[in-house]
């Protein structure tokens, strides 16, 4: 399901849709046409991921600009045009490339997709709580400051995340501002974590992850669980959350060049009022335990705009003493693990998410993982 999918979402006329996507690709042609003047080879990699990095980023920040100006029901229609291209090409290149099956499912009464390696003997879990071969579960609350995008726009990333880590990975499908604002979303994700528990998965075999305003979603549910006395996950993976909507910190500005982000970084359609500041939105202002608090890996790029106040929230946590596997990649922008999954940097990150799930999620005895 997408976001256009759902009851009371507005959409706009198939002839306004078709002036938006043109739109969208003047803009990004223009991002691109920028290239060539922006020094692109030079960077803090190689010749192939420094180029890389200055189209990606061109293109996408094309792409956020151009989306954030347009009305709401335009901006929900060509999001669907998005998904049903996603929903026809990724499947069949993750099958086949990556060995990864996608299966739709509902659980906790929230849509959303599981990625799972092809080879695994069964998943680890399903209707009937069945355990087999694979290391754990992973809840992944897709980003799209918490406005867009959909589960199956992350199946490529999902599926690199099931090679290294050797686990299933649920996309839950939750709701989106600005139709469905706060707490919409941390309730969508309480209610997969609940059904997972319910399905017969184990805490000791679970990781929360999330990226961007879905990194931030993921700490709030840490928050919320601890709030409503349900078991901690085994651990929590974050890739440039968004855990300080306040956005009152020196890399909002002085990033703002390098970043993908647009200049102006959407997040009243979400708070709806609740004041940016509240730690049930921004986990930054948080009090971490690490009775309740799981052990964190979270990375994000030297110049992104929410550089500051992610090191802040390590900073949290390190003085709260939670296990944190922290990583700043230089010369990187927000969610560059995603965008772009070649570069080392990425790479980087992956190795070390890896090993975040071999240290503290705990396989079943006499299993053999599948990565």
């Amino acid at each position: 399901m997408v976001m256009a999918d759902r009851d009371d979402v507005d959409t706009a006329s198939a002839p306004i849709t078709a002036l938006a996507v043109v739109g969208l690709a003047e803009t990004m042609l223009n991002g691109l046409a920028r290239v060539p003047f922006t020094q692109p080879w030079r960077g803090p990699g190689g010749l192939l991921d420094n180029v890389g990095q200055s189209v990606t980023r061109q293109t996408i920040r094309a792409f956020m600009g151009y989306s954030m100006g347009l009305p709401i029901e335009e901006f929900r229609s060509m999001e669907k045009i998005i998904d049903d291209i996603c929903q026809v090409v990724l499947p069949p290149v993750i099958g086949v490339a990556g060995k990864v099956e996608i299966v739709d499912d509902e659980i906790g009464g929230v849509p959303g997709i599981w990625c799972r390696a092809k080879d695994s003997s069964d998943s680890y879990v399903d209707g009937d709580g069945t355990k087999s071969s694979i290391n754990g579960t992973i809840l992944y609350l897709h980003g799209g400051g918490y406005i867009g995008t959909s589960p199956m726009m992350y199946s490529a990333f999902a599926a690199a995340l099931v090679r290294i880590t050797g686990c299933e990975i649920f996309i839950a499908d939750y709701r989106m501002a600005p139709e469905f604002p706060f707490p919409a979303g941390i309730l969508d994700a309480a209610d997969v974590y609940r059904g997972l528990l319910g399905r017969g998965v184990d805490p000791d075999h679970l990781i929360v992850a999330g990226d961007s305003g879905g990194g931030g979603l993921a700490t709030s549910l840490v928050s919320y669980l601890h709030d409503h006395q349900l078991p901690k996950p085994a651990a929590l993976g974050l890739f440039s959350p968004e855990v300080d909507l306040d956005l009152d910190h020196d890399s909002v500005v002085d990033n703002a060049a390098h970043d993908i982000l647009p200049w102006s970084i959407p997040v009243a359609p979400y708070l709806k009022g609740v004041q940016p500041n509240d730690a049930r939105v921004s986990a930054v202002y948080g009090h971490p335990d690490p009775e309740w608090f799981p052990p964190t890996f979270v990375c994000w790029g030297e110049v992104e705009m929410f550089r500051d106040g992610i090191r802040q929230f390590v900073r949290n946590l390190e003085a709260a003493d939670v296990p944190v596997m922290a990583m700043e990649e230089r010369g990187m922008f927000h969610v560059f693990p995603i965008l772009m999954p070649w570069a080392e940097s990425s790479k980087r990150v992956l190795r070390k998410l890896g090993e975040l799930a071999n240290r503290y999620v705990t396989p079943d005895p006499g299993a053999s993982p599948t990565h």
